[in-house]
């Protein structure tokens, strides 16, 4: 009888070991890298209220992105997709790209991200620095097809968009969610009243959404998004066809259709932020906080004080957690330059005066932009 026992050939068992590499060097990296700072602030309008903020900047590659970028790399490489000496590809408008490159440096690969033209150049150098090369688009939404066409090349397509969603264990295994939740342990109001956060790929409020179920807490997720986005168009309808109504300034959020690792049945509220208010908040988070924080920051600043508002009215006590998601230094050419601003017809003025008195009355002032 013929013996129908196969070796595994020496070229797949060559693959496996690479692998098995690749894997050891992100999880040595997970384990050398801490945690995230929750920072704490009292703000004068709103007593019986505590504001946090996780400082995702602190992380190597310097945003929200770092997790995101290490849960796709090992996505790809436990599902067969990623193999030695392959080139690496993904759409990102600036941070995921950045946090892609420094993991593909890492594992010594070479990472190509696809971006929108009108990226903040200090993100696309930031890429190129690591070693990445920047693929540019003029039109934004052609971003995905360029993309594509890099991967039927051969490339490895990361897929934040696509994959997001799934790439992360919400369950646990130290995601976002869960570190929020074990910082806030000893906190006199542990468990949060709101989290509040952007909808990038969708793959962070799809893990805090999933987590606070899991974990059976009242908490409700917030999503703070720029005015008309994918997202909310979405949300509002639950129509996954939706597209945005306006475009936006702010980078990483605010996309322009609806994405896949969008979940819709998680999120509890959408607030909707005009640019100038985002702009705006930033210049308050660097008063408050003493650093600056990117658009995204911003945006979610906006949305804690309107949440903060309404419980101030209806005499609630409680705590309310956001992110600080990237540093506002990648944006000194654009959202933090005066010409800048200037040249698109922007005046924050107005809305950094009005989100300043939010903050010492606890009352909300519309409209900010």
């Amino acid at each position: 009888m013929e013996n129908t026992l196969r070796l595994i050939d020496p070229p797949r068992q060559a693959t496996r070991h690479w692998v098995h590499g690749a894997l050891d060097t992100l999880a040595q990296e997970a384990a050398r890298s801490a945690d995230t700072h929750l920072l704490k602030l009292a703000l004068a309008g709103f007593p019986g209220i505590d504001f946090y903020f996780k400082d995702e900047s602190a992380h190597p590659s310097g945003s929200l992105k770092h997790r995101l970028a290490r849960s796709l790399y090992l996505y790809a490489l436990c599902n067969g997709r990623l193999h030695e000496g392959q080139a690496v590809v993904d759409a990102s408008s600036g941070s995921t790209a950045i946090s892609e490159a420094w993991f593909a440096r890492l594992l010594g690969l070479s990472f190509t991200a696809v971006m929108p033209a009108c990226t903040a150049p200090r993100k696309i150098r930031e890429v190129q620095a690591l070693g990445g090369t920047c693929d540019l688009v003029d039109d934004p939404s052609q971003v995905h097809a360029r993309a594509a066409a890099h991967a039927a090349r051969g490339a490895s397509h990361l897929d934040q968009f696509g994959r997001a969603e799934r790439a992360t264990d919400w369950r646990g295994n130290n995601n976002i969610a869960e570190s929020i939740i074990q910082q806030m342990v000893r906190e006199p109001q542990p468990v949060p009243a709101w989290i509040v956060c952007g909808a990038g790929t969708g793959g962070t409020s799809a893990t805090i959404g999933r987590y606070l179920r899991y974990r059976r807490l009242d908490t409700r997720l917030c999503v703070a998004e720029p005015a008309g986005s994918g997202f909310v168009q979405g949300w509002r309808t639950r129509d996954r066809e939706a597209v945005a109504q306006r475009p936006t300034l702010i980078e990483g959020i605010g996309r322009p259709r609806v994405e896949p690792g969008f979940l819709f049945d998680v999120v509890d509220q959408v607030v909707e932020v005009p640019d100038t208010a985002s702009i705006a908040a930033t210049r308050l988070l660097e008063e408050l906080l003493g650093r600056r924080y990117g658009g995204s920051s911003g945006t979610n600043l906006v949305a804690c004080l309107q949440l903060a508002s309404g419980m101030r009215a209806r005499g609630e006590r409680g705590s309310i957690v956001s992110l600080l998601c990237d540093p506002g230094e990648r944006y000194a050419e654009t959202l933090f330059d005066p010409g800048w601003l200037a040249a698109r017809g922007i005046d924050i003025a107005p809305a950094r005066e009005a989100l300043t008195r939010c903050v010492a009355s606890g009352r909300w002032l519309p409209p900010l932009g």
